[in-house]
């Protein structure tokens, strides 16, 4: 019976885990916990270059995954762009390497990403600060399956 209960529990246990990795979600860990946004992919130049521009709102747990075809120098700004974002870059492996918090609406100024970008989470301003996020979080998506994973799905 302690077997089976044990048995039990491992499975149940590892379902979130394989259940986590779905291309309609993000997940981040870090040593302060983590947090799971709903996102929409942007994976082509087209949907990139429109992004969450004449968006007028941005469900909580909501946000955009940009994702390029190989890792890059990303730059971003807020044309067009309504609501206030926080960008999170993150390398191939899905580990964060720069977060860049409230990105101010209609500001044509450059976001500097940095080289070896080759994703960008947009969430709401100021989630990333809440929430602890910075370099060193690491990402959980079927995007960064394609190579030495931080967080494998």
């Amino acid at each position: 019976m302690l077997r089976l209960a044990a048995l039990l529990f491992l499975v149940v246990g590892a379902v979130p885990a394989l259940a986590g990795c779905r291309a309609d979600q993000v997940a981040l860990r870090g040593d302060w916990g983590q947090a799971q946004f709903t996102v929409e992919l942007a994976e082509t130049p087209e949907a990139r270059g429109r992004g969450l521009m004449f968006r007028e709102s941005l469900p909580r747990g909501a946000g955009m995954l940009f994702v390029y075809e190989h890792p890059q120098h990303a730059s971003f700004w807020m044309k067009n762009t309504l609501i206030p974002l926080d960008m999170i870059f993150a390398d191939r492996t899905g580990r964060v390497t720069r977060v860049h918090g409230g990105a101010i609406p209609g500001d044509l100024t450059p976001i500097d990403g940095g080289p070896g970008v080759y994703a960008v989470l947009e969430i709401n301003a100021q989630l990333a600060e809440r929430y602890g996020i910075a370099p060193g979080t690491v990402m959980r998506h079927p995007v960064f399956e394609g190579g030495p994973a931080a967080w494998p799905c």
